[in-house]
């Protein structure tokens, strides 16, 4: 296959593309072209937007974000190697089933609409469904991020991963992640190829939660591979050691 020089990274929930800084700037300084954009309702900086939610945070959904990379990929000189995290993983595989990218990479990626998750999973994100409280979105607090996030940083480096990172999010996109049947893959759909990274230590989407996802597609819909990174955690493109995830990523989809 011919290799587009572009590359796409979209950031999950509870966070924004300030989580993918210095993997624009790793990849960029080998040659691509890299966007990272804010998902809608996310752009700013974290400790402002904790302070004041940004205006179109609650009209967010997963839908919207999906249909917001494929407009920035449409604008594109040729498709891009989508690259998402946990919610957005989810959403690279949308994207390769739309025909959008030449190639996705889904990162301690959600489940399929049509992939039951384990009790694990539903116990960490129930409250960012906001079925039984009374707000207009979900801010996770600091014990929650340092369970769900980043339970393999050292202590001393938690509260300062919280205050970079964390910003609130909509209920809406975990609504439509579960309820709504965009949110469906066809796994037997003709695609580019995907690869699968999991945490080992992941407390949202366990590994072997990545696992059962990529064993859903058909052997003969495309190529699909996995690689679980054992004493990663859902925090795996911000922890120690994330170079060796960006390096894995960028050597799969050169050789393929």
């Amino acid at each position: 296959m011919s290799k587009s020089k572009n590359i796409v990274l979209i950031h999950g929930n509870f966070v924004n593309e300030k989580t993918w800084a210095e993997w624009k700037e790793y990849y960029e300084r080998k040659g691509y072209t890299v966007y990272a954009p804010a998902n809608p309702g996310h752009d700013g900086n974290p400790a402002d937007l904790r302070a004041k939610v940004h205006p179109e945070l609650t009209t967010t959904g997963f839908i919207a974000i999906v249909h917001n990379i494929a407009k920035l990929i449409d604008s594109l000189p040729e498709k891009p190697l989508v690259i998402g995290h946990s919610m957005a993983g989810m959403a690279a595989l949308k994207l390769v089933e739309l025909g959008k990218a030449a190639a996705g990479v889904s990162i301690d990626g959600a489940p399929p609409k049509n992939v039951f998750p384990p009790f694990q999973t539903l116990k960490t994100v129930l409250p960012a469904f906001g079925f039984f409280s009374s707000k207009k979105y979900f801010m996770g607090s600091r014990e929650w991020y340092d369970y769900a996030f980043f339970n393999t940083i050292p202590e001393t480096q938690k509260k300062i991963a919280f205050e970079k990172f964390a910003v609130p999010e909509s209920y809406k996109v975990s609504r439509e992640l579960v309820l709504n049947s965009f949110s469906n893959i066809n796994f037997k759909k003709p695609h580019e190829p995907i690869l699968f990274i999991g945490g080992g230590n992941d407390h949202i989407f366990p590994p072997n939660l990545t696992e059962t996802i990529a064993r859903k597609y058909r052997a003969n819909a495309g190529r699909v591979d996995l690689k679980i990174f054992d004493g990663k955690s859902h925090f795996i493109c911000g922890e120690p050691g994330w170079e060796s995830v960006a390096d894995y990523i960028l050597n799969w989809y050169e050789a393929l």
